[in-house]
């Protein structure tokens, strides 16, 4: 049988060189990259037609029950990384899709927090564009060391996040719902409640997966506590935070500032109210953006393929 492979969202275009696709193509496979982001639901299904397998990067492109049949030859569609929120598993598994992942880099989405977060502390942002625009120093920033760092979300990122801290000279709070205070103490955290460490952290910073339950984790009572010495930091998911309620705390100045990498809607849009917020560092979702990362991501699709063909599919993902 012949085969299409569609690669979406290859922002940057690198995705061919990051594997091989040019053995699949001379077996066959028709290889189909896509830089753009799709402007609606329509436009997805109408690109896709006839298209048998799809790599989707993260979750930059859904596929939830009412897109998925609306492709009735897709077979295979292969997700970076091992989860993806943005994909309906069931539905695809109901349809006979085969859903696979792929490895990821553990160091990425750390790093880019602790980028972002010594940024905002020491003002690098706007001390660039000031020295760009001629001026000689232009703010006060602050250290971290003695400064208490609060974790939301302690799982293999927020794991690192603690030992970066403990680095620092930090003292580290951490809180989850289901975390407990001996998961806490191994990575040198203190648990404590949601309320605590807002109320006692410099810097809050948010990674836990996205969810029912845990959408909109953070809002006006959150940073409020935070107070206005506090910075919050999300590389995680945008809708973990209320956005309208941060864009009021950041013009009224409840909070120092924000560090963020993720928002409710991405790619964000010119004139989003936060490209004008005032104290923040903005990146557009980076945490997962480097060449180690992206060699697990695009080399594990092309293992992911290969393997289907053949007939022995690997990191499938079930419901």
């Amino acid at each position: 049988m012949q085969h299409r492979l569609a690669i979406l969202d290859d922002y940057q275009d690198v995705a061919h060189g990051f594997a091989d696709w040019a053995a699949l193509e001379a077996e066959g496979v028709t290889v189909m990259t896509f830089r753009e982001p799709f402007a609606s639901q329509e436009a997805l299904v109408s690109a896709l037609a006839g298209t048998t397998i799809v790599i989707a990067m993260r979750e930059r492109t859904a596929f939830p029950r009412e897109v998925l049949e609306k492709l009735p030859a897709l077979q295979l569609l292969v997700t970076t990384g091992m989860a993806n929120a943005s994909i309906d598993v069931a539905a695809a598994a109901e349809q006979g899709i085969t859903v696979c992942g792929t490895p990821g880099s553990p160091a990425a989405a750390p790093e880019l927090t602790w980028a972002l977060l010594l940024a905002a502390a020491r003002h690098l942002p706007a001390e660039e564009n000031s020295l760009r625009a001629g001026t000689w120093q232009s703010t006060v920033g602050f250290e971290l060391a003695g400064k208490t760092l609060g974790i939301v979300g302690l799982g293999k990122i927020g794991r690192r996040i603690a030992g970066y801290g403990k680095a620092f000279g930090m003292e580290v709070l951490a809180w989850s719902q289901n975390l407990t205070a001996e998961a806490a103490a191994e990575v040198g955290a203190r648990l404590v409640s949601k309320e605590e460490l807002f109320r006692l952290s410099d810097v809050a910073t948010l990674h836990l997966r996205l969810s029912e339950r845990s959408e909109s984790t953070v809002g006006e009572q959150e940073l409020r506590l935070l107070g206005p010495e506090g910075i919050l930091v999300n590389t995680a998911r945008g809708p973990l935070v209320d956005q309208d309620a941060l864009l009021k705390a950041l013009a009224e100045g409840w909070i120092r500032g924000a560090a963020l990498d993720v928002y409710d809607q991405e790619p964000l849009q010119a004139g989003h109210p936060l490209l004008a917020a005032p104290n923040t560092v903005l990146s557009p979702h980076l945490g997962y953006v480097t060449q180690e990362s992206y060699r697990h991501f695009y080399g594990g699709a092309f293992e992911d393929v290969t393997a289907w063909l053949a007939g022995t599919p690997v990191r499938v993902i079930t419901p």
